[in-house]
């Protein structure tokens, strides 16, 4: 029985998280063989104030990038 937990920064769409969990779904019917009923997928959304890359938080080092993708 698969399960995921997946980690992503808040601001994807509804949309973007059901086409990752089908995907992620798909690839362990396909790998493991499992059954899509004991795939449990979790998303764990975080700010991106509290994520940091190379002592830099994202916030700051992308100002103004995700917003013009709508992420």
């Amino acid at each position: 029985m698969p399960f995921i937990t997946v980690q992503i920064a808040k601001g994807h769409s509804v949309e973007k998280k059901r086409q990752l969990v089908k995907a992620l779904t798909e690839t362990l019917i396909e790998t493991l063989g499992a059954k899509p009923e004991w795939i449990t997928i979790h998303i764990d959304e975080f700010e991106r104030e509290n994520w940091s890359v190379g002592g830099q938080l994202h916030i700051d080092k992308h100002s103004g990038r995700h917003k013009e993708k709508g992420i």
